[in-house]
């Protein structure tokens, strides 16, 4: 074919122009997305001995759950300055039979009355060892994996604060900062060692 002979097809030109000119836009807005993507920090709480009384025996009635005092201003603090607040809780008495999992949620509403709603969400693990197998359950990690990826989680400026030290090795695994809340015992899994909520928050709050 001779250069005389040369045509252009104006519309296919146009098209590919147009396609050209969308996948950048559309690959933009995907950059803009990432740079967008706020991950925040949060503070996970165990439940039994952390929000609620550790009465020393597997607690099956709503009369029975008694909260700690001062939860509602304690957590007030770490929402004021900019905390997610979040429940990890090992719940066995579900696989026992001890209770259902209306029970939970039950308890759960209690405490979100307590306090005004300011916690973001709750996870807990059914099951019990000697009954069946979870990755769910403390010391394994899936609630917090499932966390973390769900509510965006900036897992190394957050805590975890628990009572047992199966609370705090899951959160350990995602440097996760942790506190242990005990009168009497220690763990090489705790970042910090405290008797009550409030000191957790003091030290968490002046950390941040």
């Amino acid at each position: 074919m001779s250069s005389s002979e040369i045509h252009f097809n104006a519309p296919l030109i146009k098209y590919r122009k147009l396609t050209v000119l969308i996948s950048v836009l559309l690959t933009s807005f995907s950059l803009i997305d990432v740079k967008m993507t706020e991950f925040r920090k949060c503070v996970f709480l165990d439940r039994d001995g952390v929000l609620n009384k550790e009465l020393g025996y597997q607690i099956t009635k709503i009369e029975e759950f008694e909260l700690v005092g001062g939860i509602k201003e304690q957590l007030a603090r770490f929402r004021d300055s900019g905390f997610m607040l979040i429940i990890i809780t090992n719940q066995s008495g579900i696989a026992k039979g001890s209770y259902g999992e209306e029970f939970v949620y039950e308890c759960f509403d209690k405490i979100q009355q307590a306090t005004g709603h300011v916690i973001d969400d709750m996870y807990f693990a059914p099951g019990h060892d000697s009954l069946s197998k979870s990755l769910s359950r403390k010391p394994d990690s899936l609630m917090f994996e499932r966390a973390i990826a769900k509510h965006k989680v900036d897992a190394t400026h957050s805590y975890m604060i628990g009572d047992k030290e199966r609370d705090l090795i899951p959160a350990k695994k995602f440097g996760i900062g942790t506190i242990l809340i005990s009168k009497q015992s220690t763990s090489e899994y705790a970042d910090y060692g405290v008797e009550s909520l409030s000191a957790a928050a003091d030290i968490i709050l002046k950390d941040d």
